[in-house]
């Protein structure tokens, strides 16, 4: 058995580290207080693994130590890491992660409970006591803190936090010089079966940095590189390029039989080859930043084809080749299957053939087809695959402002180098056209502005600026692929619209395909980076999405691929593209993908439950899930709030409002075709005023709002009810005052 506060200076000291092979941190703070309760409570919260090995030939994660015997910690990170984090006040020097999951954990005296950031209106409740200042001063400064009366067992719980650190955890340990690397992997694999899982990329890296220390910090240096540069990649990814050029193999195994040498020097060339791309990709196809970044999973096959070819193109023919094969891979989901295999294949066919045999074997695989056609560019949002390639044929073709004529490069914009993506007929006026969101979003209703052009233009409909932007710049409709014909122009014409300019995108794009593929240049230069920002969003969903994103963000879990497309692994055909999708789970190695689809009718959901993603098809279901989770592990028992408590301040009847709140339920249904059940069971269960009071309580508007805003009846709102003048009395000033800004938000006034 080992003291918590032993444990602390041992970390302190550096003689109990991190195994590199681990991941970092993943717990959320609901995670830290249901800890933090359980050892408050004197539960049970398990016992550690570690490994006791010479300091020699292991290498470990934020080591200040120099030889000797040190103590690797295999099982017990989360817990240790958060109590380390409460009680110092700072992350351990092995950490990674967000270190928001342990910061300002306060604890309440009266309540025995232990939230993090104390609610503003409690801001000076001296009951409220901030964890880690309890840890770092002890119990005097709150000696006189209390009334005398309630002193006593205020202390007595503010001490019983204090011991904490006395509490003893069982420690087995893993002794012996026969112990390997990969034995202890397995082992952690074992112990961790219901916790963070390694990947096949973290197993091979933990065999390398038995032999290499630094290959995870290389690695990384050369991600931060090219993040900085506007390009995210994963370990793995990195990894997967690198696997490519010392050993020719797709398979992380392939790295048992590689000697750490070459295994350094293909890392060396692997990065060097990669950024040769990203400096190509960017220049020639103007795709300058990680969001229009297609493909990626192709990528190691370029890093091959560069490794083999000396570290560079021959020629911008053969340049400009490989991006044709590139760009196709990427628009019809090449890697987006069995990527070890398909990967493998293509190793062997460009060691073999050369980009020409890449591209002769890709066309082969397309049953002969590598063209762009009108119906390619059906898709919706920007997560679609067809959406980098609207960007590219902007960047690329000299696409022109429709506000200042210029073409959309920043060496022409000067100082106005950001765009903005446009929605060429805004959503708000399709919309309350009754068009749905599929098809408000499709590809062929985007194009790329300046910001500036973006606001002047606001929610004007086309047919009241396209004539003004071509008489002002003659040729700028053209150079953006807009139908020409005024008739396409108003809102009734819409889905003509659209039809005919997928016609104008699909043959442009099918021009400046075949001209990579051949040789012809239809740029005079090469493409300076340019910067690409969100347009300010009046879209109810998006802000529910993005709110929902930042309260997860807040509570430690990892950023979500926004827009992502979801392809199945068997077929490569796109199952989705999903509003956020947490590929690896709300945190790193702990549960099931999650997927947040909200044109449900346009993705495979049985599909994507079949391969085991959580799927959710709206913000609220998602929110109530996070929320259920989270209460259970907090280990604090949920209590909501019926319609008879202070929430009716008071009042003892509110049947008019729940009579009130039915009738709004019932018009919804009858008058916009939304079934709101949901809502139905919250009144149920909770009275009406407290169901409004909990959707007002929401950081971000409910689907309910967001679906009476896109049919255009804000009317029907729980927002609109509230602020009648006769319902006003059952909610505070500031609930009013909430319900009223929304609806401004969003244009009811």
């Amino acid at each position: 058995m080992t003291k918590l506060s032993t444990l602390l200076d041992q970390i302190d000291t550096g003689a109990l580290l991190l195994p590199e092979f681990q991941r970092g941190y993943v717990w959320n703070r609901d995670q830290v207080r249901g800890l933090m309760l359980s050892l408050y409570r004197g539960y049970p919260v398990g016992g550690l693994l570690v490994w006791e090995t010479e300091g020699e030939g292991t290498d470990v994660r934020g080591s200040t130590a120099g030889g000797g015997a040190r103590l690797l910690l295999l099982d017990g990170q989360q817990r240790i890491t958060s109590l380390y984090g409460v009680i110092r006040g700072r992350a351990p020097q092995f950490f990674e992660g967000n270190a928001q999951a342990f910061t300002d954990l306060c604890f309440h005296v009266e309540d025995e409970v232990f939230e993090f950031h104390a609610p503003s209106t409690k801001a000076g409740d001296p009951l409220w006591i901030r964890v880690t200042e309890l840890f770092q001063k002890g119990l005097v400064p709150y000696l006189r803190r209390f009334a005398d009366d309630q002193a006593d067992a205020y202390l007595d719980r503010l001490n019983r936090v204090h011991q904490i650190t006395g509490r003893e955890f069982h420690e087995e340990k893993i002794t012996g010089r026969d112990k390997t690397i990969d034995v202890v992997v397995d082992i952690f694999n074992r112990v961790n079966s219901g916790g963070t899982v390694l990947s096949k990329g973290d197993l091979a890296l933990a065999k390398i940095c038995a032999q290499w220390p630094a290959a995870r910090q290389v690695m990384r240096q050369k991600l931060d590189q090219w993040e900085k540069a506007g390009f995210k990649f994963s370990l793995d990814w990195m990894l997967r390029n690198a696997t490519a050029v010392a050993s020719g193999r797709s398979v992380f195994t392939a790295l048992d039989k590689v000697d750490p040498d070459v295994f350094r020097d293909g890392v060396e060339a692997a990065g060097n080859h990669v950024s040769t791309f990203l400096d190509a990709v960017s220049a020639r196809l103007g795709l300058d930043h990680d969001r229009v970044l297609m493909g990626r999973g192709g990528i190691p096959v370029i890093t091959r084809l560069l490794h083999l070819m000396g570290g560079s193109f021959a020629d911008t023919a053969q340049r400009d080749k490989v991006l044709f094969w590139y760009v196709h891979c990427a628009l019809w989901g090449r890697f987006a299957g069995s990527t070890e295999t398909v990967l493998q294949q293509d190793y062997e066919v460009v060691e073999r053939a050369g980009i020409d045999g890449l591209i002769a074997n890709l066309e082969r695989w397309r049953g002969g087809r590598l063209d762009v056609a009108s119906h390619d560019f059906e898709g919706a949002t920007t997560g679609s695959r067809f959406y980098p390639l609207l960007y590219l044929l902007t960047r690329a073709k000299g696409a022109r402002d429709l506000g200042s004529g210029l073409e959309l490069k920043s060496e022409m914009l000067g100082r106005l180098t950001s765009l903005q993506v446009h929605h060429i007929f805004p959503k708000a006026l399709l919309y309350k056209a009754g068009r749905d969101r599929g098809i408000v979003n499709a590809i062929a209703n985007f194009c790329f502005l300046t910001q500036e052009t973006n606001l002047a233009i606001g929610k004007r409909q086309p047919s009241d600026y396209f004539a003004e932007a071509e008489q002002r710049h003659p040729g700028v409709l053209a150079s953006q692929w807009i139908p020409e014909d005024p008739a396409l122009w108003e809102v009734d014409r819409y889905e003509d619209f659209l039809a005919a300019r997928r016609e104008l995108l699909a043959e442009s794009a099918q021009s400046f395909l075949t001209g990579l593929r051949t040789g012809a240049r239809d740029v005079e230069h090469d493409l300076a980076p340019i910067q690409v920002v969100a347009a300010e969003e009046n879209d109810p969903r998006a802000i529910q999405v993005r709110s929902l994103i930042d309260e997860l963000l807040t509570a430690g879990c990892v950023e979500p691929d926004l827009d992502a497309a979801i392809s199945d692994p068997d077929t490569g055909r796109e199952l989705a593209v999903a509003e956020a999708y947490w590929p690896a789970g709300l945190q790193p190695g702990q549960g099931r993908p999650v997927v947040l689809e909200l044109d449900h009718e346009a993705a495979d959901i049985p599909r994507l439950e079949e391969l085991g993603m959580e799927v959710f098809t709206s913000v609220d279901a998602l929110r109530g899930f996070v929320t259920r989770r989270n209460e259970s592990a907090s280990g604090v028992d949920h209590i909501v709030s019926g319609p008879a408590d202070a929430a009716m301040d008071g009042v003892e009847d509110a049947a008019d409002f729940d009579a009130a709140i039915r009738r709004l339920y019932e018009r919804a249904r009858s008058e916009a075709g939304y079934h709101a059940s949901h809502l139905l069971r919250m009144i149920s269960e909770y009275g009406g005023v407290a169901t409004a009071r909990k959707i007002l309580r929401a950081p971000a508007v409910s689907d309910g709002f967001a679906a009476m805003w896109e049919r255009g009846r804000l009317d029907l709102t729980v927002e609109a009810l509230i602020i009648e003048p006769g319902h006003r009395r059952w909610f505070p000033d500031v609930e009013v005052e909430t319900a009223r800004r929304r609806l401004e938000q969003f244009g009811y006034f």
